[in-house]
């Protein structure tokens, strides 16, 4: 399957279908600086700040976006994540993506491939062999901090374990390489109290924090000591990857019994477990407060599905999915404890499942005051798309304040995910613009090419507190 025309489709109006909408975006939008205030960008890679090895290396690998299009394709695993070489994995990316017509995957090859290298030939089986070139012939001198200057980076949050000792992020501050680079603290791995290797979690963080973990007690000061490190290494944001939110009753007492229980050996009842999740939770955001961080809430993603793929090569390798998990009533529980004893931060709350878009919507709206903000994250993972972008815009602007957004993000292991911004910005400039020429907003382009600054730029840099 080929384009017998293989001239760039990725033109100056791309998105953008009217006068108006392009006003919008070259005016105001287009030259915003991206803050990326979540993604899962390797530090070590940004510290090292050394060429990529090739165009698979900061394109293909780690990506289970494509590895997910291509076992649809029935491109076999080899190819994918095996032993292949490079070309030969190129290669068949290039074959599959013709057949990704409708996904974002198109869009995203081709606008990422004009913008990072200049391409503008379309990826398939008859150019693969001379964009392959082309890309590893740039890629010999283009650096990872220069490919982040190039997409107006001027900061971003990492994702990081607890346990991590954060000295990529100290050589990246020392060195002066690149964007701000900042931590995030993701402590998903506490949560898993009947996972087998979870003592051995356990231990780890024991050693990092210098706390001997025996205790509910012990362990809620092993992860403040880990706060306590991570804030001293400039990290202001907090995330959590959850089916759904932990909010069921507890007891402390219950709580440190079922921990000393699991230490000892034992497994918990998926009761215990829930008020265990619940307690740490609630703990660990309550802490969040106390150092004035942002806390973010991923809600709705079943994982792992594909079991014997998970097993044979790990997490996050393309084989997860839209839940169906009930949400409304956790999370209203959970927010509203906090809210009620003056302990909740500025929070986002980000979801997978589509049919609950007007339920995320309209939940901010119960605990936004003058003194907290609770934001509704911008279309995730599945949803990251232009129909799943527009319909999240849509529901918050039907139900709160567009105006107030703090915009797109990539939340992505890929140097080459940045132009998301971009796309992001010009369907936001389109929509705009869509009810300007309808009437549906007046004809004032000084008022909402500002509103759109905010949503790019502004909005966030406010609602996360940093300085000027």
């Amino acid at each position: 399957m080929e384009f017998s025309n293989t001239d760039s489709f990725i033109q100056v109006d791309f998105l953008l279908q009217s006068k108006t909408a392009e006003q919008l975006y070259f005016q105001y939008a287009e030259a915003m600086p991206i803050i990326d205030y979540h993604n899962h960008l390797p530090p070590d890679v940004i510290a090292k700040n050394k060429p990529f090895r090739d165009i698979n290396s900061v394109w293909l690998d780690g990506d289970h976006y494509k590895w997910r299009a291509m076992r649809t394709l029935g491109v076999k695993e080899k190819f994918i994540t095996g032993d292949a070489s490079s070309k030969d994995k190129f290669d068949q990316w290039a074959k599959t993506v013709p057949y990704t017509i409708g996904n974002p995957l198109f869009h995203w090859t081709h606008i990422e491939l004009k913008r990072y290298f200049n391409i503008n030939t379309q990826l398939q089986p008859s150019t693969s062999d001379a964009v392959f070139e082309e890309t590893n012939h740039q890629l010999k001198t283009l650096l990872p901090s220069q490919m982040l200057k190039n997409m107006k980076v001027e900061m971003l949050c990492t994702t990081d374990d607890p346990v991590d000792d954060l000295k990529y992020h100290q050589q990246i501050k020392k060195n002066n390489i690149g964007p701000k680079v900042l931590p995030g603290f993701r402590p998903d791995k506490i949560f898993g109290i009947n996972t087998v290797d979870y003592l051995d979690y356990l231990n780890t963080l024991s050693y990092s924090s210098g706390v001997s973990i025996n205790s509910l007690q012990t362990l809620l000061d092993a992860l403040k000591s880990r706060i306590t490190y991570f804030h001293k290494n400039g990290c202001r944001i907090s995330d959590h990857g959850l089916e759904y939110t932990y909010a069921s009753d507890f007891t402390l007492q219950a709580v440190d019994s079922s921990l000393k229980k699991r230490i000892s050996g034992e497994t918990i009842s998926k009761e215990e477990a829930l008020a265990f999740n619940s307690c740490v939770l609630f703990e660990l955001f309550v802490m969040y407060h106390e150092n004035g961080w942002t806390q973010q809430l991923h809600l709705g993603a079943l994982r792992g599905n594909n079991q014997k793929l998970t097993e044979q090569l790990g997490a996050d390798v393309g084989c997860d999915s839209i839940g169906d998990f009930a949400q409304a009533k956790n999370l209203s529980k959970l927010l509203g404890k906090l809210n009620s004893s003056d302990k909740l931060a500025q929070t986002i709350i980000y979801n997978l499942n589509p049919a609950m878009n007007e339920v995320f919507a309209s939940m901010p709206g119960n605990f936004n005051s003058d003194k907290v903000e609770i934001q509704w994250g911008t279309a995730w993972w599945f949803l990251d798309q232009k129909d799943g972008m527009e319909t999240q815009m849509k529901a918050l602007s039907n139900m709160g304040l567009l105006s107030r957004f703090i915009g797109m993000l990539t939340d992505s292991r890929s140097f080459m995910s940045f132009p998301r911004h971009e796309y992001f910005r010009r369907l936001l400039c389109n929509m705009i613009a869509n009810d300007i020429d309808q009437g549906l907003l007046p004809n004032d382009l000084p008022f909402f090419g500002k509103m759109i600054q905010d949503i790019c730029y502004n909005n966030l840099k406010n609602f996360l507190k940093l300085k000027h």
